[in-house]
């Protein structure tokens, strides 16, 4: 009775802890870039359209990514009436659920003391704080993979756990519809068959279960079918082009076409290890000299937990590196496994480090208080300093401006849409010669008014009667009514979009 208290204590302090962690400053912090714009942007027009199947941006349709981190902004909207709080929240869900099994994981695996220096582990690491903090699809992404990674492990080292296994599964399946490398925890099948084919101790061997192993893939399909199912069924009674086009983007080019031919974000292979784990995997990478050696020794007494779990953080590795296009927060996937690893030998750590030099595990514990702290405090301090959206201020000085009359977007980003307090107007978020359009739809529509960057101003307007409202980090922004017209500009718009607010965003 006394373990099972003492065991319920740490899971209620852990998951208090990553609460504070990851959710300070939160009611402080605004969408501000361009991510957080466009989903918290694309989960409002799903509210007021009532398309959910189908996202849209200013009307538009957005092709980039599945709806399923949307569908939850968006009902979280709906639940809370506070947009600027329900970006931030499946992100801080993601942050204690992953705390959360990381420390059964580390306690089922080792020991309770080893579950509870895996979700510290996890806490403290840099790039925590940089994607769960953020109002992005990756933070979602980490609920999925974290549960993919429990069911599996639960499974594959601790089992047999059919039942944690198809949750995996299920969960994968969730994953893939938040963002298309949902199936990451699913690698961990490759060391697995390796180390039970060689006969590795620490490895559950589950023979002839061809049947029960299928069912796993059921449940992934069944989770992929709550957003496919109905998207398919719509666009076959539709049956219109751009629903036909969006479907082909997302299925093909955002999937396979993107990883082997990115477009954005073009890096070279040795990106991740040259540039992003040295800082965004403090403090843990600092070890790696010791835990290097140490995971070779292990693997020398064949250690089937080790082989298993390293062997899928190299492979999670492996996958974005071969990639032509790299973000930094791409690899946030492979921590939690990295985290495990790293959890058992921190007491032999400290114990090597600190044997002779008796303060040295004061000033330790020292360090450490204060690295939480630190970021915690940054939770409050980085909003004040961040301010507001500037494209909000543009936006609400150009509405002041016009009287609320029509706005035409050139060159625009999803910043000037969700900002917007007036009905606008564009011509597709990549369209060419935008600027052209717009002079020719102010010819032909009296009264309506033109956003325009400086860099493309003197070309269609004169800038002597342009007003400028602001800038960005990307431009320079100026205000044009027909009267500024040089009369250089011509061009047909091939496709017309209108968009208008019913509520702009407080």
């Amino acid at each position: 009775m006394k373990s099972m208290l003492s065991q319920r204590r740490n899971w209620i302090w852990l998951a208090l802890l990553s609460l504070l962690m990851v959710g300070a400053g939160l009611g402080l912090r605004q969408p501000l870039n361009v991510d957080e714009e466009r989903f918290l942007g694309v989960s409002l027009e799903m509210l007021q359209s009532g398309s959910w199947f189908i996202p849209h941006r200013a009307g538009e349709i957005y092709p980039d990514k599945p709806p399923l981190f949307m569908w939850a902004v968006a009902s979280l909207t709906q639940l809370t009436g506070a947009p600027r709080i329900a970006l931030f929240l499946p992100a801080l869900l993601a942050g204690v659920v992953s705390t959360l099994c990381l420390y059964d994981l580390g306690r089922r695996l080792w020991n309770r003391r080893i579950g509870t220096i895996a979700a510290l582990l996890f806490l403290a690491t840099y790039q925590t704080y940089s994607v769960l903090r953020a109002g992005q699809i990756d933070g979602f992404l980490c609920l999925w993979t974290s549960l993919g990674l429990y069911g599996l492990i639960r499974h594959l080292l601790l089992g047999p756990a059919w039942r944690w296994f198809y949750l995996a599964c299920a969960a994968m399946g969730f994953g893939i519809i938040s963002k298309g490398v949902g199936f990451l925890p699913s690698l961990i099948l490759i060391p697995y068959v390796y180390a039970v084919r060689k006969g590795w101790p620490g490895v559950v061997a589950m023979p002839g279960r061809g049947r029960a192993w299928a069912l796993g893939l059921a449940a992934t399909l069944a989770a992929i079918a709550v957003w496919l199912v109905p998207l398919l069924v719509t666009v076959s009674l539709t049956g219109d082009a751009d629903s036909l086009a969006y479907v082909r983007e997302i299925l093909l080019r955002q999937t396979a076409q993107r990883y082997a031919n990115a477009w954005h974000h073009r890096e070279p292979f040795w990106y991740f290890f040259a540039e992003v784990i040295p800082k965004y995997w403090l403090p843990l990478v600092l070890a790696l000299p010791w835990l290097v050696p140490a995971w070779r020794r292990q693997l020398a007494k064949r250690d089937g937990r080790v082989l298993v779990l390293l062997g899928w953080v190299v492979l999670v590795l492996l996958f974005f590196s071969l990639s032509s296009g790299k973000r930094k927060l791409y690899i946030f996937p492979a921590l939690p496994g990295l985290v495990l690893l790293v959890a058992p030998l921190v007491p032999w750590l400290l114990r090597r480090w600190f044997a002779r030099r008796p303060r040295g595990r004061q000033v330790f514990v020292g360090l450490t208080l204060f690295w939480f702290c630190a970021w915690f405090a940054r939770g409050f301090v980085e909003p004040l300093k961040d301010g507001s959206n500037p494209h909000e201020t543009i936006m609400r000085e150009v509405a002041e401006s016009t009287g609320g009359a029509d706005l035409v977007l050139t060159h625009w980003r999803e910043g000037h849409w969700l900002f917007a307090r007036q009905p606008i107007v564009h011509f597709g978020f990549d369209a060419d010669a935008s600027v052209d359009k717009a002079a020719e739809w102010l010819r032909k529509q009296p009264g309506t008014f033109a956003l325009v960057p400086a860099r493309e101003l003197v070309r269609c307007f004169d800038p002597e009667k342009a007003r400028k409202v602001g800038g960005t980090s990307r431009a320079e922004w100026l205000l044009v009514g027909a009267d500024a017209d040089n009369g250089q500009c011509r061009g047909e718009a091939a496709k017309v979009y209108r968009f208008a607010w019913q509520t702009a965003l407080r």
